[in-house]
C-alpha cells in the first residue's frame, strides 16, 4: 500500500468516530444511499478516489468558523471558499469564485443521482446559486453556513435547506 493510501485509509478509520457523530453513517441494516437500488432506478455510478478524498477533507473541516470571503481554515471560510479550498487540498482540482460561477461548472446531476462529493446548490437569499456545499451521502451534505454558525453537516431532505435546494453538480469523471 502507498504512503498516500496507507495516510488515506488511516484518515477513513479514524474519521469513523467522526462520521458516526455526525450522523452520516446509515443506520444498522440500511443500505447507503450510493449504493441504493430504486425499482425502476439504475445503480449509481461508482465513485472515483478523488471523490472519496474530497468528502473525508470536508468533514475535516467541521467546526470551522466562517467568514464571509474566507478561503482558508485559518481566518475561517464562506460557503465557496470552503468549496475551492477542499477541491484544491484534495483533489488537486481548481474551482474557484461565488457560488453562482461553481454552478456554470461541472455538470448537472439529478437529485437521486448525487454521489459523495457532488456539490449541491441552493437558493438562500431569493438569489439562485447563492449557497454551494459538498454532498457527502445519505441525503446529507457539509457546508459553511452563515456568520451565525460553523462549518457542519445538514440534510438535503429535511429542515431550511431542503425547501431551498436547486441542483448538483458533478466535478468528476
Amino acid at each position: 500500500m502507498s504512503a498516500s493510501r496507507h495516510s488515506l485509509a488511516a484518515l477513513l478509520a479514524s474519521s469513523t468516530l467522526v462520521l458516526h457523530a455526525c450522523g452520516v453513517l446509515p443506520p444498522a441494516g440500511r443500505t447507503p444511499a450510493a449504493t441504493r437500488v430504486d425499482a425502476g432506478a439504475t445503480a449509481a455510478p461508482s465513485i472515483n478516489d478523488k471523490a472519496y478524498d474530497v468528502v473525508l477533507f470536508a468533514l475535516g473541516l467541521i467546526e470551522t468558523g466562517y467568514r464571509f470571503g474566507g478561503k482558508n481554515p485559518e481566518a475561517g471560510l464562506d460557503c465557496s471558499g470552503m468549496v475551492s479550498y477542499v477541491f484544491r487540498k484534495s483533489a488537486d482540482m481548481q474551482l474557484a469564485g461565488s457560488a453562482a460561477d461553481l454552478a456554470r461548472q461541472g455538470k448537472p446531476v439529478a437529485a437521486t443521482q448525487l454521489r459523495p462529493g457532488d456539490l449541491v446548490f441552493f437558493n438562500t437569499r431569493n438569489k439562485p446559486y447563492s449557497h454551494v456545499g459538498i454532498y457527502i451521502g445519505d441525503d446529507r451534505f457539509v457546508h459553511a453556513p452563515n456568520s451565525r454558525g460553523k462549518v457542519r453537516t445538514e440534510s438535503l431532505k429535511q429542515g431550511w435547506f431542503a425547501a431551498r435546494f436547486e441542483e448538483g453538480r458533478s466535478y468528476f469523471d
